[in-house]
């Protein structure tokens, strides 16, 4: 992880995203330094991936108030083509298939080269043997686990300024996590930033800073383990009793508020 006297790499100031009356982000700040590997938890549907895809440029998903800052320029208005240019990619949370597409033809797509080395080592790098998906056409025939394998293999390649993963660990049994966790440092090692989206908050452990958010806010910030456990008093018995996100609005607006003042 790079000094704290370091410019980020990712600012997000004040962002605020409404899709069909109702508002998705409420006033979003948080930042991200180059080589850091930044973990943002929250239970489904809290707005998480809603950020990822505003922070990537998709479409609908153009924010109605604040600025997303990339080293050091603008790009809150920038198409999705021109981020990626940039150095920003998205490991989606389900993973496209290119039926019939071999696997090695797949990772060359966004890679700055097809070395053949580079793009087996890709595979490697997430626990899949080159020589038997190479040239294994992305069909129905993979496994959600295996295609999301692949999907990461692809931004391993990539060797993007910023990695945007959104779920990594969805759709892959646990025993498949430290593969995962690994990936991600291996990523931060190799001079790419991680913004790592998740629900569990065990993948928090390879994360060097963490933010909790709810209802599309941010309510809390600090290292691992502090939101770890922040979580599992406020968050964990909400989502085990109920399966929804724990706060009403008047507790929301007071969690924010609180964490406004701790900046």
């Amino acid at each position: 992880m790079s000094g704290s006297m370091t410019k980020p790499l990712l600012r997000i100031e004040n962002l605020s995203l409404r899709r069909e009356d109702y508002e998705v982000l409420r006033r979003v700040n948080l930042a991200v330094q180059p080589g850091e590997v930044h973990g943002l938890l929250g239970l489904n549907g809290s707005g998480k991936s809603s950020l990822a895809y505003t922070v990537m440029g998709c479409a609908g998903y153009t924010p109605n108030e604040g600025t997303i800052w990339f080293a050091g320029q603008d790009i809150t208005r920038l198409s999705i083509t021109e981020r990626a240019r940039l150095g920003l990619t998205l490991g989606w949370q389900e993973p496209a298939r290119f039926e019939g597409l071999p696997v090695g033809a797949y990772l060359a797509l966004g890679a700055n080269d097809a070395d053949p080395a580079r793009l087996a080592a890709a595979l490697e790098a997430v626990a899949l043997p080159p020589a038997v998906y190479l040239k294994r056409p992305l069909n129905h025939a993979l496994s959600g686990g295996e295609r999301k394998r692949i999907e990461l293999a692809a931004v391993f390649a990539m060797r993007p300024k910023l990695a945007i993963l959104d779920e990594p660990d969805s759709g892959v049994d646990t025993l498949t996590l430290g593969d995962i966790a690994a990936l991600i440092r291996r990523m931060a090692g190799q001079g790419s930033a991680v913004l790592l989206i998740t629900h569990r908050d065990e993948m928090l452990t390879v994360a060097d800073s963490a933010l909790l958010m709810c209802h599309g806010s941010i309510v809390f910030s600090g290292n691992p383990d502090e939101t770890r456990s922040f979580y599992g008093r406020h968050c964990r018995p909400h989502a085990e009793v109920l399966g929804t996100q724990p706060w009403s609005e008047a507790e929301r607006l007071r969690l924010a508020a609180e964490m406004a003042g701790r900046r």
